[in-house]
């Protein structure tokens, strides 16, 4: 629990230093999933535009969340990045880092562990592309954006999950300009300052679609794939509506870096 709370404090320091400029719209979402009664799980999903994306964005997060476990998202971190040394593991782990294994496939340790941590009510964030992916290399198709697909294991956590959880999409804006990819040493390791940020929480997923989550939870047919799809579009969707058709990727920004 040290751990989290001495990131989230250092992240909040961050966002409120004035090194960038911050806006976040629907926190309340995620605060009323969180401490609803009973206790349900919770699954926030989002894009995944930068090195930067968490830890920092839960520097939103209000205050008493930090030192409560129980409010705090456990996520699915990769091992050859996270994992790569005994001190970064400990770190990690301490950090609600569920280390798991590039090329292993949906049937691994880390996301049996996060469909567990889901029954007992915590909460999980994913980022559905299982990696980086900045806006400027979105595929784009008659001037709209398209967000990469989204990894099955997002669909295989919410098939074998007891009780649907709640679930709202995320998304971020920014954090790819104040970490962007192709950087040299030592510049790839130094944010940007003067970027503007935002996190965005959409309303937790609607009824028609959460039926039709739990339609395909209840066939016996396996359908991960078009879970996922839901997600995913549902994370889209989001985009759209707070970055537009091009979702964050039509500018020119990179020109000049470092």
């Amino acid at each position: 629990m040290l751990t989290v709370a001495a990131v989230g404090l250092t992240c909040k320091a961050f966002l409120r230093s004035g090194l960038c400029s911050l806006s976040v719209d629907g926190l309340h979402h995620l605060q009323a999933a969180l401490e609803a009664q009973p206790r349900r799980g919770v699954v926030t999903v989002s894009n995944h535009i930068s090195t930067l994306d968490d830890p920092v964005t839960w520097g939103v997060l209000p205050l008493p969340y930090l030192f409560n476990s129980r409010l705090m998202r456990w996520t699915l971190g990769a091992s050859d990045i996270m994992f790569t040394n005994p001190v970064f593991s400990y770190f990690f782990r301490n950090g609600q880092v569920l280390e798991t294994f590039r090329g292993k496939g949906i049937y691994q340790p880390s996301v049996d562990t996060a469909i567990a941590k889901l029954d007992r009510g915590d909460w999980i964030h994913l980022f559905g592309e299982g990696k980086v992916n900045q806006p400027d290399t979105y595929a784009v198709l008659d001037g709209v954006a398209r967000l990469p697909r989204f990894r099955w294991g997002v669909g295989r956590i919410l098939q074998e999950v007891r009780a649907p959880p709640i679930i709202i999409p995320m998304w971020l804006n920014g954090f790819n300009k104040l970490m962007p990819e192709g950087r040299p040493f030592p510049y790839k390791y130094i944010p940007r300052a003067g970027q503007e940020l935002s996190v965005t929480f959409g309303a937790p997923l609607a009824a028609d679609k959460m039926d039709r989550i739990e339609r395909l939870r209840a066939a016996e047919d396996d359908n991960r794939s078009a879970i996922t799809s839901i997600l995913r579009d549902a994370v889209e969707e989001l985009g759209y509506r707070v970055s537009g058709p091009s979702l964050g990727g039509a500018e020119t920004w990179k020109d000049g870096l470092p």
